[in-house]
C-alpha cells in the first residue's frame, strides 16, 4: 500500500472559500431583510383628493388650447427593459425622452407627496369662506396674513417647473415632443404628471422580478437610490419591496387612466404589435434599428440563489400576482 493511499482526505481551501463566501451572502440578505426600510409614498387616493379640493376653490377655468402631449415610460424598478423601451420610442426623430432626469431626487414622487399632505381641512375653508379678493378696495384693513393666489395658478406654476426643465430644452434641440423614462415613479406620479398635462400618454413596463434582480445583482451595480441619501436598493428585500410598490401602485388606477400596459417579455417575443403601439402613442417607430443593437449588460447567472428567490417570493409576490407573473418562477429559469 502506498503512503498516498492512507493520506486523510483534504477539504481543498478554494471549496471551503466558496462555502463560506456562500453562507456571507446568504446571512446578508436575510439581515437586510430584517432591517428594511419600506419608506413612505403617496397613494393614488391621497393625491386625487387634494387635486379635487385644489380644483373646486376656483370658480370654472375657462380650458385653454393645449396640445401638449408628453409620452411618461413608468417602470417596475430596475433592470425592466425601460432603456430598450426609450431607445425604441427615440426612433421617431420628432421625440426626446430623457432618462431618469434628476432620479435620485425623486422630483415628481416628491412634488406628489407635498400635495397628499399638505390640505387640512382647516386651510381649506378659509381659503373658501374667508380670503379677501385681492382687488378689494379695503385689503389694507383686511386679515391678509393667509392670502393665496388661484389655486389654477399653482397648477401652472408646478407645470412650468417641467416645462422648463424637460420641454424647453428639447424644443431647443429641435424636437417637438418630449417625455421621460423613469424607473421610481408610481401610480401617484402618473396622476400629478397627469394633473399637469391631460394629454400626456403613459407606458406602464414591467418584467418578471426575479430576472430584474437577477439582472441587478450580477452586474455589481453599486447601491441604487429610490431617495438619495436614505432609501436605497442594495439586497434582493429592498429590490422586491420596490418592485411590488410599484406594481401595486398601478392597481389603483381608474381603468379610464391613459396608460398601455407593456411586459418586457412580450416586448422582446417577437410578436409584440408595435403598429397598434405607435399609433396610440401617436408616433412613427423603427423598432428595428433599436431591437438590433445590444446595449448594457444581462445576467450572468441562469438561476438565483435559494435564499434570493425566497425573499423576492415573500414581497413581490402581491405585485407578481397583480401583474399576472408566476410566483413559482418562469420558463424554468428559476426553479
Amino acid at each position: 500500500m502506498t503512503t498516498s493511499a492512507i493520506q486523510p482526505a483534504v477539504v481543498r481551501p478554494n471549496l471551503l472559500g466558496r462555502a463560506t463566501r456562500a453562507a456571507q451572502r446568504c446571512a446578508r440578505e436575510l439581515w437586510a431583510w430584517s432591517r428594511h426600510d419600506r419608506g413612505r409614498f403617496p397613494t393614488v387616493s391621497q393625491l386625487t383628493s387634494s387635486i379635487a379640493a385644489l380644483s373646486a376653490l376656483d370658480a370654472a377655468v375657462a380650458e385653454e388650447s393645449d396640445s401638449e402631449a408628453p409620452i411618461f415610460v413608468l417602470s417596475t424598478g430596475m433592470r425592466t427593459g425601460s432603456t430598450l423601451l426609450q431607445r425604441i420610442l427615440v426612433t421617431d426623430p420628432r421625440l426626446l425622452l430623457w432618462g431618469e432626469p434628476m432620479g435620485q431626487m425623486a422630483v415628481v414622487s416628491r412634488v406628489a407627496e407635498m400635495l397628499s399632505d399638505s390640505l387640512s381641512s382647516d386651510f381649506l375653508r378659509y381659503w373658501q369662506e374667508q380670503q379677501p379678493s385681492p382687488a378689494s378696495p379695503k385689503l389694507s384693513e383686511s386679515w391678509i396674513a393667509l392670502l393665496h393666489p388661484p389655486a389654477e395658478d399653482f397648477r401652472s406654476a408646478l407645470r412650468s417647473l417641467f416645462d422648463t426643465w424637460l420641454g424647453q430644452p428639447a424644443r431647443r434641440h429641435g424636437f417637438a415632443r418630449w417625455g421621460f423614462k423613469g424607473i421610481r415613479s408610481g401610480a401617484a406620479n402618473a396622476v400629478l404628471l397627469h394633473w399637469l398635462y391631460p394629454h400626456a400618454k403613459f407606458v406602464l413596463l414591467s418584467r418578471h422580478p426575479y430576472d430584474c434582480y437577477l439582472s441587478f445583482a450580477d452586474t455589481g451595480w453599486p447601491d441604487h437610490f429610490v431617495r438619495h441619501p436614505h432609501l436605497r436598493v442594495n439586497s434582493a428585500a429592498s429590490f422586491a419591496s420596490e418592485w411590488n410598490r410599484i406594481a401595486m401602485s398601478w392597481s389603483e388606477l381608474p381603468e379610464d387612466f391613459p396608460a398601455l400596459r407593456v411586459k418586457y417579455e412580450d416586448l422582446v417575443s417577437g410578436n409584440f404589435d408595435f403598429r397598434s403601439f405607435e399609433s396610440w402613442l401617436g408616433v412613427n417607430l423603427k423598432e428595428s434599428d433599436a431591437l438590433s443593437v445590444s446595449v448594457g449588460h444581462s445576467a450572468i447567472r441562469t438561476r438565483l440563489r435559494w435564499y434570493e428567490r425566497w425573499i423576492l417570493a415573500r414581497e413581490a409576490a402581491p405585485g407578481m400576482r397583480a401583474l399576472g407573473y408566476s410566483v413559482t418562477g418562469m420558463n424554468g429559469n428559476h426553479s
